[in-house]
C-alpha cells in the first residue's frame, strides 16, 4: 500500500530582482521545517516551490529542465504529466529571467489557489482565503527594497491578511545570485530556515538581520572614527570583556590587537577597518559585553 506523503499546507512567494539577477523564495506554514522542503533555487536556472502534497523530487528536476531551456509552463506540464496524485499537488516555477507558471490541483484542501506578478508568484493551501497570495503579490510588486527584504515583507503581509488556516511553525528565505554565496565560492546568498517557532516570520526577519550584520559591508560613510568618546568606550569595553589589559588612551598596536581579536572572535571579519569601527559592531558590542 502506497504510503501518503505528508501536506505540506502553506503559502509562499517565488520574487526576481532582473537588476541583480537574485532569485529567491520565501515560505511559511504550519509545518515543522518547511524550509526542508518547499524552496528549491539555482542562479542560472530559477526556482521551485513545491507544497500541498509536496513531491520533493519537483525541486531538482525542476531546476534541471530550466538549466536546459525549458519554459516554466512546459515543466510544470512534464511534471504532473505521469503523477498519479497530481490533483493533490500545488508547485510554482520560475525561470532565470523571471517568467513563472503554477500549478494548484483540483484536490488541494480550501483554501488552495495562486497568482502570478510582475516578477514574482504567490501560492498557498489551506489558506483563510485567497487574500493571503494577493497581499504577497501586492506588497512584492508594491517594493522596491532589496528582494530579501521584498519577500519577507510579502510574507508579513500574507500573515496579517490571514494565512496558514492552521497556524504558524516554519517559515524560510532562500535567496540564490551567482557567486553571492559566503566567500564568493556558490550561489546561496540567502539560506535561512526558521524550523519550530510561535512566531516563524518574526524570528525569519531576525535571522536575516544577522545575517546582514556578519556578512555585508557596512556603508564607508557611516563609520566612526576611533579616537575621542568612540575609542575610549571601545577601550572600556575591550577591558571588561579581558581582552585590553591598560587602558591606552590611544589608539595603538594594543588597542588595535585587542578589537582585531574582539572582532575575529565574533565572526566579524566583514566589518574591520583600521583606526575606524563600524556603529553596528558597536552596539553588538554594548550589548554583548555589558551583558555578561
Amino acid at each position: 500500500m502506497k504510503m501518503q506523503q505528508p501536506k505540506v499546507a502553506t503559502f509562499s512567494i517565488i520574487g526576481h530582482d532582473p537588476a541583480t539577477g537574485e532569485t529567491g523564495i520565501a515560505v511559511q506554514s504550519k509545518f515543522l521545517g518547511a524550509g526542508a522542503v518547499v524552496p528549491w533555487a539555482e542562479a542560472g536556472a530559477g526556482a521551485v516551490a513545491t507544497q500541498s502534497y509536496a513531491e520533493t523530487s519537483f525541486g531538482p528536476r525542476g531546476l534541471q529542465m530550466l538549466k536546459e531551456g525549458s519554459e516554466p509552463q512546459a515543466v510544470i506540464e512534464e511534471l504532473i504529466a505521469d503523477d498519479p496524485d497530481a490533483a493533490l499537488r500545488q508547485f510554482a516555477v520560475m525561470n532565470s529571467q523571471g517568467k513563472t507558471a503554477v500549478y494548484t490541483g483540483e484536490e488541494c484542501y480550501e483554501w488552495a489557489g495562486h497568482r502570478e506578478g510582475r516578477f514574482c508568484t504567490a501560492q498557498g493551501n489551506i489558506l483563510t482565503g485567497g487574500d493571503t497570495v494577493d497581499a504577497m503579490v501586492e506588497t512584492f510588486e508594491g517594493s522596491r527594497a532589496p528582494l530579501a527584504e521584498r519577500l519577507t515583507a510579502a510574507l508579513q503581509a500574507a500573515q496579517e491578511a490571514g494565512g496558514d488556516a492552521r497556524g504558524k511553525q516554519s517559515a524560510a528565505l532562500f535567496v540564490v545570485q551567482e557567486s553571492g554565496g559566503y566567500g564568493g565560492y556558490n550561489d546561496r546568498k540567502y539560506d535561512l530556515r526558521v524550523d519550530d517557532h510561535k512566531e516563524p516570520i518574526e524570528e525569519l526577519k531576525r535571522l536575516y538581520e544577522l545575517h546582514k550584520l556578519y556578512f555585508s559591508k557596512p556603508d564607508p560613510s557611516s563609520l566612526l572614527e576611533l579616537k575621542g568618546e568612540v575609542l575610549d568606550e571601545v577601550e572600556l569595553l575591550l577591558m571588561k570583556d579581558g581582552l585590553l589589559k591598560v587602558k591606552q588612551d590611544t589608539w595603538n598596536r594594543e588597542t588595535q590587537e585587542a578589537l582585531r581579536m574582539y572582532f575575529m572572535r565574533e565572526n566579524f571579519e566583514e566589518r574591520w577597518h583600521e583606526r575606524k569601527i563600524d556603529p553596528a559592531v558597536l552596539t553588538y558590542m554594548r550589548a554583548d559585553i555589558n551583558n555578561k
